[in-house]
C-alpha cells in the first residue's frame, strides 16, 4: 500500500501522520499552542515541501517551510507575508497556501485576511501582494463573513498559469486571466440569500471552491447556502445541491483522478451548524452533481455533532483515492476506498481547522 503523508491543522498546533503499509503513526503538535489555519503539501519536486501558516497569539502570523517532511521547520527572518507599509494594513492570518501548477514549481500563492492574494516565486520564502487585486474597485463594499474577511481559496490552471481563481468572503469569485494584472466577478448563478438583491454582481459568501480532475474548466463551489458546478471555468455556476439533505456547508473536495468526481459535507444550517439530520456522512457524487450518495460505512451512526470547516476536508494523490477529514469534536477520520468504507484515525484532538494529504513515493 503506498505511503501517505497525512498533516492535520488544529487550534493548538500541527499534527503529522504516516500510513505504512496499511498502519498509521501520528507525531506532534509541532507549533504547539499556535493555530495552523494553512497548510500547502508541495509535491512538485523529488521531495515534498510542506508550508504552513501559523498563528501565535503572541508572536503572530507566520509561514513555516520544512524539506525534510516535518522533521525540522524553517521561519525566515523576515515575515515571508508582510502588507506593504503603503496599504496601511497588517497581516491578520494566512487563511490558503496553494502551490501553482506544474510549469510554475517555484511559484506559490497565500490567501490571507485581510482580504489579499501574495504570490511567491522562491517557493514559499517569500511573498508579494497582488496589488491588482487588493486595489479592485469593488473592494471598498467587500464585507466580513462570520470568518472575517480573507481570501480563503486559490485554483490555479494547470494549463495556463496566467489563469488564477480566487474567493473572498464575503465578496464571492474573482478571476484573473492575466497572471493578476486584472481580475473580474465571477459569480453569476451563485445566489446570496442574505443579500436583498439574491444575485448581485458581487458579495457572495463562497465557502470553498474544488477542481475536477478530468476537466480544469470544471469547478465545485459549496456556498453559504447552495452547492454548484462550473464547467467554463467560473464564468457561470449552476445549482447541483438537489438530493443532498441540506446544502449548506463549508468543505469540498474533488477526487484526484475520476472526473466528474467531487465530495461535500452537509451542514444543518448557518443558525445551526451541526451535521444534517446530526448524522455523520460524506456525500459523493460521480456524475458531476446529477445525484449524490452517502457514504457513512465506519462513521458514527448516533447523533453527530462535528462541524467540518471549509479546509478540513481533503483527498491524497491516490487511485483509488484516500479521502479524510476532521471536525471540531477533534476527531480525524480516513477512507483508502474513494470514501466506500471509513476509520477513526485520532480522536480528542484540537478543534480540527485544516487537513492536506499526499501519497509520497
Amino acid at each position: 500500500m503506498t505511503e501517505v503523508l497525512l498533516t492535520v491543522g488544529t487550534r493548538k498546533g500541527l499534527f503529522i501522520g504516516r500510513r505504512r503499509d496499511g498502519s498509521w503513526e501520528f507525531g506532534g503538535p509541532r507549533f504547539p499552542a499556535q493555530a495552523v489555519y494553512s497548510i500547502a503539501v508541495d509535491t512538485r519536486e523529488a521531495v515534498p515541501r510542506l508550508l504552513v501558516g501559523a498563528d501565535s497569539a503572541h508572536w503572530g502570523p507566520s509561514v513555516f517551510r520544512s524539506d525534510d517532511l516535518g522533521a525540522t521547520w524553517t521561519e525566515p527572518d523576515r515575515p515571508a507575508v508582510r502588507f506593504p507599509g503603503d496599504t496601511g494594513a497588517s497581516l491578520e492570518r494566512v487563511w490558503q497556501l496553494h502551490p501553482a501548477g506544474p510549469s510554475e514549481p517555484d511559484v506559490v500563492y497565500a490567501g490571507t485576511e485581510p482580504a489579499a492574494l501574495f504570490r511567491s516565486a522562491d517557493g514559499g520564502r517569500s511573498f508579494e501582494l497582488v496589488r491588482p487585486l487588493w486595489e479592485h474597485p469593488t473592494r471598498s463594499r467587500w464585507v466580513p463573513g462570520g470568518g472575517g474577511e480573507a481570501v480563503h481559496t486559490v485554483v490555479t490552471d494547470p494549463r495556463d498559469p496566467r489563469a488564477v481563481t480566487v474567493a473572498v468572503s464575503t465578496a464571492g469569485v474573482f478571476r484573473s486571466r492575466d497572471g493578476g494584472e486584472s481580475w473580474a466577478p465571477s459569480n453569476e448563478g451563485v445566489s446570496a440569500v442574505f443579500l436583498p438583491d439574491p444575485h448581485p454582481e458581487f458579495g457572495q459568501c463562497v465557502h470553498k471552491i474544488a477542481q475536477d480532475a478530468g476537466d480544469p474548466d470544471r469547478l465545485y463551489l459549496q456556498n453559504h447556502w447552495g452547492v454548484y458546478r462550473s464547467d467554463d471555468a467560473g464564468a457561470h455556476w449552476t445549482d447541483i445541491g438537489a438530493g443532498l439533505p441540506s446544502d449548506f456547508g463549508f468543505a469540498v473536495a474533488a477526487h484526484p483522478h475520476r472526473p466528474d468526481t467531487a465530495y461535500v459535507f452537509p451542514i444543518t444550517a448557518d443558525s445551526d451548524r451541526v451535521p444534517a439530520d446530526r448524522r455523520c456522512r460524506v456525500y459523493r457524487t460521480a456524475d458531476a452533481g446529477a445525484g449524490w450518495e452517502p457514504l457513512s460505512a465506519g462513521l458514527p451512526r448516533e447523533d453527530h455533532f462535528g462541524t467540518v470547516l471549509r479546509d478540513a476536508l481533503c483527498t491524497d494523490d491516490n487511485d483509488p483515492a484516500g479521502v479524510y477529514f476532521g471536525n471540531r469534536n477533534g476527531e480525524l477520520y480516513a477512507s483508502a476506498d474513494d470514501g466506500d468504507s471509513w476509520r477513526l484515525l485520532a480522536s480528542h484532538l484540537p478543534d480540527v481547522l485544516c487537513v492536506r494529504a499526499a501519497a509520497l513515493g
